[in-house]
């Protein structure tokens, strides 16, 4: 290779890493705009949740066994998900689809959870409009639950890349996104799980 061909290699391969330090930079950004909307919804939930206008509360309603089956199910995700990164960090195609499947049946489990709950509740009279403490916890949680399945959509797509193009850098930047997503709403979940449900319980 010439030297003026060496150059243009090396200079192509920072700029494929700027941009990776960028993307991860910018996405850094996003969370932390994610986290002022969270925080808002948990100040919310401070508030109202002694707010039951005469009905039900948090003891009256919460099943912590069945919680407590979603919370471990998530978390183990983010354990799979740290194994997806590994295998992606190794140029290890198959290992990243298999993690990725696996990180998605936890997420979908935790969702199918939140779903019954949700279900079980509401069917019970037990809905948002009940009062001011229920429109505060399906915001809160509802929240939550939605950015999950955000998550799952987007580990959908990221298995489908994965699977027809392999591991480019381009693909292991938009991965360990995802990874900084996926592990961000674990951290929102064990608050939620603590403030919410553990709190709420006693």
């Amino acid at each position: 290779m010439s030297t003026s061909a060496t150059a243009h290699h090396d200079a192509h391969h920072d700029e494929h890493h700027d941009t990776g330090r960028n993307t991860t930079l910018g996405f850094w950004i996003y969370l932390m705009t994610d986290c002022i909307l969270f925080s808002c919804f948990f100040a919310t939930y401070a508030v109202l949740f002694m707010n039951t206008a005469g009905g039900v509360s948090g003891k009256d309603i919460f099943d912590l066994d069945l919680i407590a089956g979603g919370t471990a199910a998530l978390l183990l995700s983010s354990i799979t998900f740290g194994f997806a990164m590994i295998s992606a960090y190794k140029q290890n195609k198959g290992g990243v689809l298999f993690w990725l499947a696996v990180t998605f049946l936890f997420g979908a489990t935790f969702i199918a959870i939140e779903l019954y709950e949700f279900n079980h509740l509401i069917h019970a009279g037990h809905g948002p409009s009940a009062s001011a403490f229920l429109t505060a916890f399906f915001s809160l949680v509802g929240l939550h639950g939605l950015h999950v399945t955000a998550g799952l959509l987007w580990i959908t797509v990221m298995f489908i890349d994965v699977a027809k193009r392999g591991l480019p850098d381009r693909t292991v930047t938009r991965l360990g996104c995802l990874s900084l997503f996926w592990h961000f709403l674990d951290v929102i979940w064990i608050c939620v799980f603590s403030f919410v449900y553990l709190m709420g319980a006693m």
